[in-house]
């Protein structure tokens, strides 16, 4: 069994009307600085979204949440941003926002492999 290494993660969150604070989970970003590891998983549940805000802008919506990509993969795509260091894009994707993403506060724990304890926290808040 290899040494624990401690993460930082948020979960990404769709606020289709910011002033009635409802939201949908739709992703997370974990960062685990010890293993060089900055990971996101994204799924739109287009009919819970629909069903809390049926006017959204799906199209939007997803633009807003490739470029959440983007930047997290360190693309092109996802221009200056995405060519800060991985430190740097964590932090500047979970700073706090009033827009239509937003993120959770920033929680932490312990693994040995960050892609297996994202796609936990992906199976448990998202999914």
């Amino acid at each position: 069994m290899s040494e624990l290494s401690a993460f930082d993660y948020a979960v990404l969150r769709v606020v289709p009307h910011v002033e009635r604070e409802e939201f949908l989970n739709v992703g997370v970003i974990l960062f685990c600085r010890p293993r060089a590891f900055l990971g996101v998983r994204i799924q739109l549940d287009v009919a819970r979204l629909l069903a809390l805000a049926p006017r959204s802008d799906l199209a939007l919506v997803q633009i807003h949440l490739d470029q959440v990509c983007a930047v997290v993969e360190g693309r092109a795509e996802g221009g200056a941003l995405g060519q800060m260091s991985q430190s740097e894009r964590f932090h500047w994707l979970t700073t706090p926002r009033s827009t239509t993403i937003q993120v959770s506060p920033m929680h932490g724990g312990l693994c040995d492999d960050p892609q297996v304890a994202l796609d936990d926290l992906f199976a448990r808040l998202v999914a």
